[in-house]
């Protein structure tokens, strides 16, 4: 989302050029965020936070119509706010306008993985604000948790939203936001960032090894 057509164009080449083996394929579609969020195979949305066409609130929007969207935001350099609020706001990446494409590709394939790329220091900083809970008391506190909810912690863990968990372990998705509600009671959080840092802080997570989970697929060109 841009509109900018040099820059959109830009962006776009990123994706055309051949990749590296053993790189995602992801194949780029430009348009505005009507058109985008009205397409159901969109998995990734690449944002110009310094397109006017886009602002804070647009990912407030995005988030609330499609949350299961992997954002990817492109910003201006120097505020450190800004790109805590974006990543609060459920952006998985952060870069500012001066990111060439190789550091842009970078980001994108951290997201695909599962994580979060953002500038180190400002992690740091987030990490210590999310661990900064009000009730200290219940830090020490180890909830129990079931088989399933377990599974469905690592999996949040690993980023996926409510819908990929469903499709990954076989349930509902309303099962899912039950199971989610569960844990959010257990560990006395109010949203799954929350959550994340305190099964994190309690050693919840199972290691990888045992969890049996393994990645769901990306919109690609090839399949898998």
């Amino acid at each position: 989302m841009a509109d900018e057509p040099i820059r959109l164009e830009g962006l776009a080449s990123i994706f055309e050029e051949p990749q590296p083996e053993g790189q995602v394929k992801l194949t780029a579609v430009a348009g505005s965020m009507k058109e985008l969020l009205a397409d159901a195979t969109l998995e990734y949305l690449l944002i110009d936070l310094n397109s006017s066409c886009c602002g804070r609130e647009t990912l407030e929007t995005i988030r609330k119509l499609r949350p299961a969207l992997r954002l990817i935001v492109i910003g201006p350099e120097g505020n450190d706010e800004l790109v805590m609020s974006s990543i609060l706001g459920g952006a998985r990446a952060y870069l500012d306008s001066l990111a060439g494409p190789e550091m842009v590709r970078q980001a994108l394939d951290v997201v695909i993985a599962g994580s979060i790329w953002a500038p180190r220091r400002l992690l740091s900083k987030l990490v210590d604000r999310l661990l900064a809970f009000p009730d200290t008391s219940r830090a020490s506190v180890t909830p129990q948790l079931t088989n399933r909810e377990r599974q469905v912690l690592d999996l949040i863990l690993m980023a996926r939203s409510n819908r990929e968990i469903a499709r990954q372990l076989g349930i509902e998705e309303r099962t899912v936001k039950a199971y989610v509600g569960s844990l959010m009671r257990k560990t006395g959080v109010d949203n799954r960032i929350e959550l994340s840092m305190r099964a994190l802080n309690l050693s919840l997570a199972s290691q990888p090894s045992d969890s049996g989970l393994s990645e769901p697929g990306a919109r690609r060109q090839s399949s898998s």
